[in-house]
């Protein structure tokens, strides 16, 4: 998985989890094409990242400025369109939560291939 890169905090993140249905998977791909493509022409969005799981259990991270660039992102689907195909043809349950991060940490590797290179906390 890749993960985007992000500012230094306050920033916004919204979080889905979800459990597939397993039903129309070509929909399903299809509109989580548009709604990304959307995503980054959004104002104040930073990113995505998405983990699918066994038995269709899933999470989808999306990242932003602020709650307004959400509010905004949200409303690009006017009629709710996407919403309710999300509800009826994709997802068995699915739960999104708003959150507003604080503090941020991040450790790697030095990007040399040596095991024994060391291991560094980097506040964000």
């Amino acid at each position: 998985m890749r993960h985007p890169a992000l500012p230094r905090p306050p920033y916004h993140v919204a979080i889905l989890r979800y459990r597939r249905n397993g039903e129309d998977a070509a929909g399903y791909d299809e509109a989580l094409r548009d709604i990304v493509e959307m995503a980054q022409l959004q104002p104040g969005f930073l990113g995505m990242e998405s983990v699918d799981g066994e038995g269709g259990d899933g999470v989808t991270l999306s990242y932003w400025t602020d709650e307004a660039s959400i509010r905004a992102w949200r409303a690009q689907d006017d009629q709710g369109v996407i919403r309710e195909k999300d509800r009826r043809g994709w997802y068995a349950h699915y739960a999104l939560q708003i959150a507003r991060v604080e503090r941020a940490y991040e450790w790697s590797r030095d990007e040399a291939d040596d095991p024994e290179a060391s291991e560094t906390a980097l506040p964000v």
